[in-house]
């Protein structure tokens, strides 16, 4: 059935199918370029011994979803979709690890985020890696603990000297138990704090997926003033992440003077976050239904104070850094990802737009103030490092035109009732998507028959786009990996729920 984003509807209406015509239907649906993934996950059926199926396929070219599922027998073995269409890997190896799914004739059905032989009371550190044997080959491994404060993860070179041949990326370090946590809180409050801290660089971003969630749920819709100010905050937060992103990729390539001017302008947007709520990265704001803190117009002045300060010494230092012939030596044709390999293992967001390809739901499932703001996907073509940090330049400007759109229309308060008034209706789905800055973040919800949220999947646009990162370095010097992974910018605690 086709859904819309956000739209909450019967769970009994989405299709159950027989697994060959759900692995056919699959296929077809993902075999033009504007359709991707957006989730396929496994829930244990009514019946004993089951397993449903349901899989939710992203539309672009109509703004519409694609729900369908599919009961298999959790002994059955199944052809990989993987096999047919490549970005399906991930939750095909998801599947699997939870409920030892075989899929026949998947490439690589290696554990996603837990030890090869867990069940058996496996160790992590015994991980297989891939491995070549040669005498002109050498392995390099990073991690799992290195950078500091980087979350844990481990990489795994195969070399020919210093060029890459092959990079297997290895996560699942830690797990937080995060959507056993979710399906245990009974409250709003509970649930919504457990959201905003799914990834602390996207708080905006999965707070307000997670509030359009539970309101569709609740068969509740957001008012003009909760819409206003979700959409400046997801425009915030893009601006403040990429502008500390450009920082970051100016610290891997040595340039200090970018490393230091875009840092420091990184501060006053993040800081703006503790002015409106109390916390720089925006924790608290978003509430299902209400919020504690209203975009007042003494924020929106001091908000076009700070923007009028930042925007020009954003402005001079990208002109520099981008006209600089040591900066783009360094960044120019480093970490291609072309627009065929993007689109066959299903690159999201910001990778996927810097390697010609328009995915921003943004644009294409359009929700809150979005509509009518008309947001373009910035797109690149070269599918390099220098693109992914162009489109995050381009981007900024973008938010900072939109942030000054909806200030300048900004509606009459309307007082919202705060507490946990909503009630969820019983035996409903609902698809969630916003454009976090790093890409596409999907909640899917559902609720039991008595009304409760019985399953709760979160995918993080890193889900899709760790395999462009080790596919990026292909080629390259292993000195350009550092570049290579700051360019995509992924995340750990996003990935290990």
């Amino acid at each position: 059935m086709h859904i819309k984003n956000g739209e909450s509807v019967d769970t009994s209406d989405i299709e159950v199918l027989s697994y060959p015509d759900f692995y056919s239907r699959v296929v077809e649906l993902l075999a033009p370029e504007a359709h991707h993934c957006l989730s396929y996950f496994a829930v244990p059926a009514a019946n004993s011994g089951y397993l449903r199926l349901f899989a939710f396929i992203s539309l672009d070219d109509t703004a519409t979803i694609e729900a369908l599922a599919a009961d298999v027998a959790a002994t059955d073995v199944l052809p990989a979709i993987t096999a047919e269409r490549p970005e399906m890997h991930v939750f095909e190896r998801d599947i699997h690890e939870t409920f030892g799914l075989n899929f026949e004739g998947h490439p690589w059905l290696k554990p996603l985020r837990f030890p090869h032989d867990r069940k058996a009371g496996g160790d992590i550190y015994d991980y297989p890696f891939f491995n070549v044997e040669s005498e002109e080959f050498h392995r390099v491994g990073v991690g799992p603990i290195h950078a500091g404060i980087i979350e844990p993860g481990h990489f795994r070179f195969i070399c020919e000297g210093e060029k890459i041949h092959h990079l297997e990326i290895q996560l699942g370090w830690q797990h937080r138990g995060w959507e056993q946590l979710m399906l245990s809180k009974k409250k709003m409050l509970q649930r919504a704090i457990l959201a905003e801290n799914i990834a602390g660089d996207t708080t905006v971003g999965n707070a307000t997926a997670f509030a359009l969630a539970y309101e569709a749920l609740a068969g509740a819709e957001a008012n003009p003033t909760l819409t206003f100010e979700r959409t400046l905050a997801l425009e915030q937060e893009r601006i403040a992440v990429h502008t500390g992103d450009l920082s970051a990729i100016c610290t891997d390539i040595a340039y200090q003077l970018g490393n230091a001017v875009f840092g420091r302008l990184r501060t006053p947007m993040i800081n703006f976050f503790q002015k409106w709520c109390g916390n720089r990265f925006a924790k608290s704001l978003i509430r299902p239904g209400y919020t504690n803190f209203h975009f007042t117009d003494a924020l929106a002045d001091d908000w076009q104070k700070t923007a009028d300060a930042y925007e020009p010494h954003f402005r001079e230092m990208a002109d520099k850094m981008f006209d600089l012939p040591s900066v783009l030596s360094r960044l120019e044709r480093t970490g291609v990802v072309s627009t065929e390999t993007a689109s066959r293992i299903g690159l999201v967001g910001m990778a996927a737009k810097a390697s010609g390809l328009p995915r921003d739901v943004r644009a294409s499932h359009p929700y809150l103030a979005y509509e009518s703001l008309g947001v373009k996907p910035v797109v690149k073509n070269s599918g390099d490092v220098y693109a992914r940090a162009r489109v995050r330049y381009e981007e900024v400007l973008q938010s900072l035109a939109n942030v000054r759109t909806l200030i300048a229309n900004k509606p009459t308060l309307t007082e919202t009732p705060k507490g946990d008034y909503l009630t969820l209706r019983p035996g409903k789905t609902v698809v969630s998507l916003v454009e976090g800055w790093r890409g596409v973040l999907c909640h899917v919800a559902q609720t039991s028959p008595d009304g409760q949220i019985e399953t709760y999947k979160v995918v993080d646009p890193s889900v899709h786009n760790w395999m462009g990162l080790a596919m990026a370095v292909r080629g390259n010097g292993i000195s350009d990996f550092p570049i290579c992974n700051k360019s995509f910018d992924l995340s750990y605690c996003g990935h290990d729920l």
